[in-house]
């Protein structure tokens, strides 16, 4: 009989001898082992030591060996194979339709650091480019008085959308919505949260497998990552009133890409907002000030 604590073990010096890449959840070898094992087991992936020490059947160990071997060999991020993501706390149904959920902006919701920006009058929220709904669901259950939209160009991110919302209990304040960009928003909003695709060509070219099973339209932008972004700030540029109310703010991910970020937009007026990442991935523009970015070079 081999333990929990062991399972665990193995199978972390398997990820690591086959050089599988982390970044969906876990950031190494023995999170991720974990992560996988506890799940298979069907125990709680939060009580590592309440069950460590607890034996495992030999055919349960067999099934924890091919999960392992699975990942290995197909190089999908684990939560495809789990079918599930956490975010905060909060757990999402999530599958190849779209990107696993690791937002930076869900804890800077969680944790208050945007509150600042935002007062009795902020009711109505955007989630541009929700993908699976997770952020659309941690705004709502963080500010119980707003509504949320959900926006999303693909039909099939927004059907995996819907599971979640659902699961939450939150179609009565989430509106999911298909629409290219702000082109079917119902604005004006006062919270804007935007974690658009933002990675640029070189690095697209570099990814891992693990990235390289997402949707690519959920990741790519462009030479320089900011092809989606551009567009997002001339329309609000070119139509403010239409989808920004006068105190409005947004709340911009733009993941490793800020000096590309900084050289399409030189002028733009932003604070930089320190995360788990570092102080370079999310930034608040407000009020909305207009600037028209320069093309890459």
């Amino acid at each position: 009989m081999t333990t929990v604590i062991e399972l665990i073990e193995t199978a972390s010096a398997r990820l690591t001898q086959a050089g599988v890449s982390f970044g969906h959840g876990t950031i190494n070898a023995f999170d991720e082992a974990a992560w996988l094992v506890l799940w298979k087991l069907g125990l709680p992936i939060d009580d590592l030591d309440g069950v460590a020490e607890q034996t495992v059947e030999s055919s349960h160990q067999a099934e924890v060996d091919a999960l392992i071997t699975q990942r290995i060999e197909t190089r999908k991020p684990a939560a495809y194979l789990t079918k599930e993501a956490w975010l905060q706390g909060v757990p999402f149904y999530v599958d190849e339709r779209t990107i696993v959920p690791r937002s930076f902006i869900a804890e800077l919701i969680a944790d208050g650091s945007i509150d600042h920006w935002l007062s009795e009058r902020t009711t109505r929220v955007l989630d541009l480019c929700t993908g699976n709904g997770s952020l659309a669901v941690i705004a709502a259950m963080a500010y119980p008085d707003v509504t949320v939209d959900g926006l999303d160009i693909s039909a099939d991110a927004l059907a995996v959308a819907r599971i979640n919302v659902d699961k939450h209990d939150l179609a009565d304040r989430i509106t999911l919505i298909q629409s290219d960009g702000l082109a079917q928003a119902k604005g004006p909003y006062d919270l804007i949260l935007c974690n658009p695709p933002y990675v640029n060509a070189q690095s697209m070219r570099a990814l891992p497998a693990e990235y390289l099973a997402e949707p690519a339209l959920a990741l790519a932008s462009g030479d320089d990552g900011m092809e989606f972004t551009r567009a997002l700030l001339a329309t609000l540029e070119a139509h403010p009133g239409r989808y920004l109310s006068p105190e409005a703010v947004l709340v911009l991910e733009i993941g490793n890409e800020r000096e590309n970020f900084e050289r399409a937009f030189p002028d733009l007026e932003v604070v930089w907002l320190e995360t788990s990442g570092g102080s370079s991935s999310v930034c608040v523009i407000f009020p909305f000030a207009a600037h028209q970015a320069k093309a890459p070079q």
